[in-house]
């Protein structure tokens, strides 16, 4: 039988509540807020940017059964048909289900995330169905010679790092806990999983934010290249961040309600978004359907 989702609460999500004394002798100095008097975003700017690409793109199928896992916890999830027209109302019960692979396990979701490092999403999902085709148990993994484990991995690139990294986890869990489960992360608070994840060698915070996101249901917002570009892109964050001080910056700034949804679109409008991604000037359009970016608007107030 399935492991219940139900997950152990955990207050509103703060990247971090550690507090560094300030070596001149000042105030002490909040790690986890870089930017406490820089206003952007307001809720309603989180709204109304994701309302904008919900009309633009609708909600991203790939994202869809995490979508339904958070649905099933009873979490505070905006209604998103309110914000589609009658001809986009989200369907629920097309795509992104589950692929026939069932639910996820948190240990699956990790070696995804790290799969997908430096890679695109189509090379990581492929990797990851030719490692399980190929060593069908994770102790299978951990028992398996580099090389072989390298082989099924290789279409996601970085096969040697990669495979070291996975293996190093499979032993230092094993050696731990005595057996190859993550479970047990589902009944800690996000501090706790982010300091036990934090541990293993070449999970960094975005490997780690990913996990909490999808596979852990909780609230936290990942950052990368695209979700970074597009912040600076539309003014969320001063112009010097950097995609540590913007994850911090974010996960204060935005609502725990939205986090999910919005990073989800975010990420999807960076992949189809030239101006948005960096890649092109501000008077591109969507190469996906070539409509008008829909965020044109903030970045002309933003200025």
């Amino acid at each position: 039988m399935p492991r219940s989702l139900k997950r152990k609460p955990s207050p509103p999500s703060t990247p971090s509540s550690f507090k560094a004394p300030n070596r001149t002798g000042g105030a002490a100095v909040d790690e986890s807020n870089p930017y406490p008097g820089f206003p952007n975003p307001t809720l309603e700017e989180c709204q109304a940017v994701r309302d904008d690409l919900l009309g633009l793109h609708g909600f991203p199928k790939d994202f869809l059964k995490y979508r339904k896992q958070r649905l099933l916890l009873n979490q505070n999830l905006p209604d998103l048909n309110q914000s589609l027209s009658n001809s986009e109302q989200l369907n629920e019960e097309e795509g992104g289900d589950d692929d026939g692979c069932g639910q996820e396990s948190v240990l699956d979701g990790l070696v995804g995330a790290i799969l997908s490092q430096n890679t695109t999403e189509v090379n990581a999902r492929r990797a990851f169905t030719s490692l399980k085709s190929s060593f069908p148990t994770w102790d299978d993994v951990h028992a398996a010679e580099p090389k072989l484990v390298e082989n099924a991995i290789k279409c996601a690139g970085l096969a040697p790092s990669k495979t070291s990294c996975v293996k190093g986890i499979l032993s230092c869990l094993l050696e731990k806990k005595g057996k190859l489960c993550l479970e047990y992360l589902r009944d800690l608070s996000i501090e706790e999983i982010k300091r036990d994840l934090s541990c293993y060698s070449g999970v960094g915070p975005k490997t780690v934010a990913c996990v909490l996101m999808f596979h852990l249901n909780q609230d936290d917002f990942p950052v990368d290249t695209h979700v970074f570009q597009i912040a600076r892109t539309i003014g969320w964050v001063p112009a010097e961040a950097n995609v540590k001080k913007t994850y911090l910056h974010l996960n204060q700034r935005i609502p725990n309600e939205l986090k999910f949804d919005l990073n989800c679109l975010l990420y999807t409008h960076g992949k189809a978004c030239r101006e948005c991604s960096g890649k092109g000037s501000y008077k591109a359009e969507v190469d996906s359907n070539q409509q008008p970016c829909p965020l044109l608007k903030y970045v002309s107030s933003s200025k």
